[in-house]
């Protein structure tokens, strides 16, 4: 009893730590050893000429996180106020993309999933209305060991290769212009009602190849609800499974081993 008491109160303590505190984002993706540039909300919001990244673009407070009341706004898709970013990588079906953190480490506090999506834009995805991606899951993974609260996951991982995630883009997609949502969801305070730190980052892909898949997907803001048993979960206590967030990941999603990219060259976005 008194440890459950005591769990109580400092997640309590957590929630109301977090409610104000804002965390991380990403500043770049590396394919096959390119870097690019993504959104930096700390220093591009106010800069009058930005440089052109891959990654969509969010006022400062996008450095923060959405919240499991959020998930049902526009807020979800790729995270507040976020517009199209104006630029693309290109990769190819069956290529990895590492996706790097800021800021480093990401804090160890922040237990969790990580989960990507991708959705087609049916035209340039630097001016499609986000509000019509429909999202399917191409990669997703949480609890690894739970044996030792709070546990062992994914974004553990994450932190033990270099702040940052490898994900891969399935073989079998068909080609065309893509939005990838790459997410963190944080689980520290998550035991409370609308305790959970939800924190999607979207980029511009063109991908390649000579796939013929293509994913129905649905709109972000029917991928997760606040009562989700893995969105309102106590992450302190002894667990034996972990439900992952949101649809099951496509029949040609690949879970890759996780590795850091070495940067070996410095891409530049492409317009639309």
């Amino acid at each position: 009893m008194k440890g459950s008491s005591a769990a109580s109160v400092l997640l309590a303590l957590l929630a109301g730590i977090t409610r104000t505190s804002a965390h991380g984002y990403v500043s770049n993706i590396v394919v096959n050893g390119v870097y690019y540039r993504g959104w930096l909300p700390g220093e591009d919001p106010y800069n009058p000429d930005p440089p052109i990244g891959v990654g969509w673009e969010t006022p400062n407070l996008g450095n923060g996180f959405v919240t499991p009341e959020e998930a049902s706004t526009d807020a979800i898709i790729c995270h507040k106020e976020a517009k199209p970013a104006r630029g693309h990588a290109t990769v190819k079906a069956g290529d990895k993309i590492y996706i790097q953190w800021q800021p480093i480490p990401w804090p160890e506090s922040h237990h969790g999933p990580v989960l990507d999506y991708l959705a087609a834009c049916n035209g340039d995805c630097e001016t499609v209305d986000k509000t019509s991606l429909r999202f399917f899951k191409i990669s997703n993974k949480g609890l690894i060991d739970g044996s030792s609260p709070p546990g062992y996951w994914a974004d553990d991982q994450l932190i033990e290769n270099g702040n940052g995630w490898l994900v891969q883009i399935p073989e079998d997609i068909k080609p065309g212009n893509y939005v990838l949502r790459h997410e963190i969801i944080a689980l520290h305070a998550a035991g409370n009602p609308n305790g959970a730190q939800l924190y999607p980052q979207c980029f511009n892909l063109h991908i390649t190849g000579s796939g013929t898949v293509e994913p129905q997907g649905i709109p972000a803001t029917e991928l997760y609800s606040p009562d989700d048993p893995g969105i309102l979960i106590n992450i302190y206590q002894p667990l034996t499974t972990y439900e992952v967030p949101g649809p099951t990941p496509i029949p040609q999603a690949v879970e890759i081993e996780q590795s850091s990219s070495a940067i070996t060259a410095t891409g530049t976005p492409t317009p639309a």
